[in-house]
């Protein structure tokens, strides 16, 4: 690896006896050497204990980045694999490799299915292990934690983190030796802007001699013009856009000549992924200037192609929303966090945690390419100024406090215990919830009774039976756990689909999937109300729509908003109409898209539990419509490889309208038809010949 002596932290964890199977718990900024010390471990398992690791990473995104790092593993013998996908896979394969890369929802899928392998786990390592603290991800990876070590007590684990304030806590959680550090291979200057000077928590004071009326462009031309690349950190995508914009021109005159013949390659590579539409089309644009925006509402081959860019130092600076700063490693020279207030539906502006701003600071400072990292607020007020100082840059991050005690999280955790047999009775169920973070923190007393709640729920819904105390899942309780879909949901599909039929409309059965906890509305603005007010006026939904002025109407609207734009989606309406339609981008039309996917399969798989036959041929349709994109007349065309919605719309049209019709087609006419190339000539002949 060419490693001749390592970083301080990094010593500090030899030192406290992690390669002796010491638990620990590594808390120390980015890009100080966590995934080293973790790489080591791994490698001393799979050789010396014929062990198994298992890798934990809260996003798809990190996870693939982890997996492409320890690839290089595969040079010495050891089998690196990823499984970031379907939850009702226990992907049989995963038994012959050696380190497992997954994602926290994932991992825990796996458990919950049981398989043989799960035994051979010698080492956990959970990376952003802070994220305890999330509310939508951190319950998941609490009682995964506590279940591996319950499952195999002998487990190493280890911890990575940024620096957090508690970590001695969750270090005693752990049972695990702590190693915390402020040291970074790249100094940190932390400070804040104000009226053309930089004043940095050190005491030094920089000035910005550029020309530039706005301070967002007079600090990002000073860094770009010195060799540096920026990152801007901004409260909206509709900022990240208008910034990514207004820097564009300013950019734009330090590129270099190779520098614009690159960027205007890529420029036309990011119109080619997709469907075009209004956001790939001002990426494109803003890109070929060295500039580019993002969010999660791009599509995740867009975001790719801009981090990469970035990485070679092809795009100079980046408008992003704080998605970015919890996902990929992005280090920039200089970082600027522009906006340290976000929107909150129902609350209104709020202040960002600390805890988020250090994640933004985290990024400033390239190894290997600049001496220190900057990362600086914008003041317009000396009382503003001396606020951020206060409650920033001086400030430690808040204290991680577990969030399982609420009941969805509940609800999916106490049956899948059950399910999965780690408690057979109710003191069983109190013993394994006294292990999680939440119980170490609070006590189990105050747990006890919402457990209860949440088991009384189950048992009466028939997930769960109890036979002379014994705690049992139902067939319908196990399949749920498996299915991992929050309990609420599987019983609203149940209660639903028993009264649907064969003449069932599609959108019906996306108002049902859509009005479970397991799908997130849309936030519904002004101009939307017309729109779903006169559907709900016009349509027969199969719901109880509640009463007007409250917030679960509004709640209830941001839901039919997403099966409204799920229903355009499956007929065809074009993305970048929907885009505008509905306020989306297109990654979330594919996030929302994948969602419905898996709503969907459950409710198949729950209608062939339930013997609701009449549902079972319509479900399996409309999987494959949403998947696709299509109506129902393209399913057959759609099936094949390489055939998306547009060309099976294109093939449609062209009197090519079954597998038969293309078995009897001359390439030579196929290949007339708009988006049908050679390269898709060939493709669809060889499918077709087979079937």
């Amino acid at each position: 690896m060419g490693i001749n002596e390592l970083y301080p932290p990094q010593e500090e964890a030899i030192k406290a006896n992690v390669l002796e199977g010491k638990n620990l718990l590594l808390s120390v900024p980015t890009a100080a050497g966590k995934t080293l010390i973790a790489m080591i471990c791994a490698i001393k398992h799979v050789l010396e204990k014929r062990g198994k690791v298992l890798y934990l990473l809260p996003l798809k995104a990190l996870a693939n980045e982890k997996y492409e790092e320890f690839k290089i593993l595969e040079k010495i013998g050891i089998k690196v694999t990823i499984s970031t996908g379907d939850f009702d896979n226990i992907e049989p394969f995963l038994v012959n490799y050696d380190i497992i890369i997954a994602t926290n929802e994932k991992a825990d899928s796996i458990i919950r299915h049981r398989p043989s392998w799960i035994d051979r786990i010698s080492l956990v390592i959970a990376d952003e292990i802070h994220l305890l603290g999330d509310s939508s991800r951190g319950p998941t990876l609490e009682t995964l934690l506590t279940s591996l070590r319950i499952l195999n007590p002998e487990c190493q684990i280890i911890g990575l983190s940024a620096t957090i304030r508690n970590a001695d806590e969750i270090a005693e959680w752990l049972k695990a030796v702590l190693v915390t550090s402020n040291w970074r291979p790249v100094p940190l200057k932390e400070g804040v802007f104000f009226k053309d000077n930089i004043i940095f928590k050190d005491g030094s004071i920089v000035k910005i001699n550029e020309i530039y009326d706005d301070p967002i462009i007079s600090l990002t031309i000073d860094s770009i013009r010195s060799g540096g690349q920026v990152l801007i950190f901004t409260g909206s995508r509709a900022s990240a856009v208008s910034l990514a914009k207004k820097l564009s021109e300013p950019v734009r005159k330090f590129l270099k000549v190779d520098e614009e013949k690159k960027l205007l390659e890529l420029s036309s590579e990011i119109l080619k992924i997709g469907e075009r539409n209004r956001v790939s089309e001002i990426l494109s644009k803003l890109v070929s200037y060295g500039v580019a925006f993002h969010h999660a509402g791009l599509t995740y081959e867009h975001r790719r192609i801009i981090e990469r860019a970035f990485r070679s130092s092809l795009i100079k600076c980046i408008c992003a929303t704080p998605t970015l700063a919890a996902g990929v490693n992005l280090p920039a020279r200089r970082v600027i966090i522009y906006d340290y207030k976000r929107y909150e539906p129902g609350v209104g502006s709020v202040n960002i945690s600390v805890m988020e701003e250090k994640q933004m600071a985290g990024r400033a400072g390239r190894p290997k390419y600049d001496k220190e990292g900057e990362a600086i607020l914008l003041a317009k007020s000396e009382r503003e100024r001396d606020f951020l100082f206060e409650e920033y840059i001086l400030a430690e991050p808040e204290r991680i406090w577990s969030r399982l005690g609420n009941s969805s999280s509940l609800r999916s955790h106490v049956l899948a215990v059950i399910a999965t047999k780690l408690a057979n009775y109710e003191e069983e169920l109190f013993d394994f919830f006294s292990r999680t973070l939440f119980a170490f923190q609070y006590g189990l007393h105050s747990f006890k009774r919402r457990i209860l709640e949440v088991l009384k729920m189950l048992i009466k819904e028939n997930l769960v039976e109890e036979r002379k105390g014994k705690l049992m899942a139902t067939r319908f309780g196990r399949r749920v756990s498996e299915l991992y879909i929050d309990p609420l949901s599987a019983i609203i599909i149940r209660n639903h689909l028993k009264n649907f039929n064969s003449n069932t409309n599609a959108l019906d059965y996306l108002i049902l999937i859509c009005n479970t906890p397991d799908m997130l509305g849309l936030p519904v603005k002004k101009k939307d109300i017309p729109m779903l007010t006169k559907f709900i006026q016009s349509y027969s939904i199969p719901f109880e729509i509640p009463y007007e002025d409250t917030p679960e109407y509004i709640s209830f609207l941001e839901k039919i908003k997403v099966a409204l734009m799920l229903n355009d989606w499956i007929e065809e309406v074009h993305e970048d109409k929907i885009i505008e339609k509905f306020d989306v981008g297109p990654g979330d039309i594919y996030s929302f898209i994948e969602n419905a996917k898996w709503l969907i399969y459950s409710s198949y798989e729950l209608a062939k539990l339930f013997n609701y036959n009449e549902v079972i041929d319509p479900l399996m349709k409309l999987y494959i419509r949403i998947e696709n994109g299509v109506k129902e007349e393209l399913i057959p065309l759609v099936t094949l490889k390489g055939i998306g919605r547009v060309r099976a719309r294109a093939l449609y049209t062209a009197g090519f309208k079954t597998i038969e019709d293309l078995k009897k087609a001359s390439p030579s006419l196929l290949m007339k038809i708009p988006h049908i190339g050679p390269e898709t000539v060939k493709l669809i002949k060889e499918q077709v010949s087979k079937l």
